[in-house]
């Protein structure tokens, strides 16, 4: 440490010395004694750090205050606030993953702002079951004989596997023990459910005779795995759904069918491929079919389960299926989301997951284009618009990608890291991708108003 650090050290004000200023009093009572004391001895103690790392920082009342004052101001703000998606990744999972419907957040604050029919029959005032709204549009948009609805699709897979199959046999594919974030692995799930995993064939190639072989007396399930996440090419080979209920009707044994982040809408119509829809499970005959909410269906987070009704009966009388049950919240955000289904016209102009995926050439350019003319007009920066890819994301889809247009940025007096940490520490915050030696903006994931948003970020982010 410096001679000049060291001076500035025993320059830095005493937290007593700066609650007794009256310069300090206004920020005291609009924060309280407390908090503002609290703040500043973070405040202090951070520069104390700064100053002995050599950095160069201002130890003045007034700029101390200041640093007070931000501090203040970010501990007020909510944790879970809203952010800007620049980066092109459509669901998001650090970001929350699908953005939710308008008229999904509509019915949240019009519904839920007292009392609601959570679990009451209007008719009868008797009490019902909670997710009854959200299984018959289940069963309408998909075909199934009955539905149900947990936390999320581990719970789901957990749920069932646990009441298929608890001490007993369940036959799977090597090629489909996925794991997926947060170490989620289908074998350890396994394990917790009680059931024993059997595995068959190999990563690359399994047959049907690979699972007929493996039947015995303790064997509870076949379970298909889609891999949502990764994708086995080249020299593969394993047997269709429709093959696997063949199987199962023969020897007597339920299917399962795990599609992961699961769709309704077949997605090869926007160039995307490998992507089966929970249509097409129920129709092969799939006893349980398990998929999430918050992906590819573009919900909150769940995990739905339909099926056979026998099946899905016995899942709703476990009761672990109390533990994973959804809130009153999640409720009403499905149902205004599956109700969106039932009308194709309306799904894509308000389903924001759909439209981000299927948003045309021309849109892209003109977005594009907008952002890079009001980017053009702040100084200390350069500006071109490239062609770029975006992803799906949140474990889905993998190696594909959609072409895009993105805005790439180069400030003059900022590296491209400090940038990007300026902007996430923004208000809004925004996030973006540093690539190529450029700070990129993919306008595909802007929503609604973030075009001005994000400009405006990057001229308050700048320096003067």
């Amino acid at each position: 440490m410096g001679r000049m650090a060291r001076d500035l050290l025993r320059k830095l004000p005493s937290v007593d010395r700066i609650l007794s200023s009256g310069s300090s009093r206004e920020l005291q009572m609009a924060a309280g004694r407390e908090p503002f004391a609290q703040c500043l001895r973070e405040t202090l103690e951070d520069l104390r750090a700064r100053l002995k790392a050599g950095a160069e920082v201002a130890v003045d009342e007034a700029s101390i205050l200041e640093a007070v004052r931000e501090r203040l101001e970010a501990k007020r703000r909510p944790g879970l606030c809203r952010a800007i998606n620049a980066t092109g990744i459509i669901l998001h999972t650090g970001l929350g993953r699908a953005v939710l419907p308008k008229a999904a957040l509509d019915a949240i604050a019009s519904e839920q702002k007292g009392y609601s029919l959570l679990e009451v029959d209007r008719a009868s005032g008797e009490r019902s079951i909670r997710e009854t709204h959200v299984v018959r549009l289940l069963q309408e948009i998909t075909g199934a004989e009955a539905a149900t609805v947990v936390n999320n699709n581990a719970g789901a897979t957990l749920l069932t596997l646990a009441t298929l199959a608890r001490g007993r046999e369940v036959i799977t594919s090597r090629g489909q023990l996925v794991e997926i974030g947060g170490s989620f692995r289908i074998p350890d799930v396994m394990e917790q459910s009680g059931a024993k995993l059997v595995e068959v064939g190999t990563t690359n190639k399994t047959y049907l005779s690979d699972y007929e072989r493996r039947i015995g007396p303790d064997t509870a399930l076949l379970l298909r795995v889609h891999p949502s996440n990764y994708r086995i090419v080249g020299f593969t080979h394993f047997p269709s759904l429709e093959d696997l209920v063949a199987l199962g009707r023969k020897r007597d044994l339920p299917v399962m069918d795990d599609l992961g982040s699961g769709a309704f809408v077949d997605l090869r119509s926007y160039g995307i491929q490998g992507e089966p829809t929970v249509q097409e499970s129920v129709k092969a005959g799939a006893d349980v079919i398990t998929f999430s909410g918050d992906k590819l269906l573009g919900g909150p987070q769940a995990g739905f389960i339909v099926g056979k009704k026998k099946a899905v009966s016995e899942i709703r009388k476990n009761p672990l299926f109390r533990a994973l049950r959804v809130d009153k919240l999640k409720l009403t955000a499905m149902e205004a989301t599956l109700k969106l289904y039932l009308d194709p016209d309306r799904l894509v102009r308000e389903h924001p997951t759909l439209r981000m995926i299927a948003m045309g050439a021309d849109e892209i350019e003109r977005r594009a284009l907008d952002l890079a003319a009001k980017l053009q007009g702040i100084a200390g920066v350069s500006v071109e618009v490239r062609t770029d890819a975006s992803e799906i994301g949140g474990g889905s889809v993998p190696a594909q990608q959609i072409p895009t247009r993105v805005v790439a940025l180069r400030p003059s007096r900022l590296s491209l890291d400090e940038t990007a940490a300026r902007l996430r520490a923004g208000s809004p915050c925004v996030f973006a991708r540093v690539q190529h030696d450029r700070v990129l903006f993919d306008v595909r994931t802007l929503q609604e108003g973030e075009i001005d948003e994000l400009a405006e970020a990057v001229r308050r982010i700048l320096p003067a």
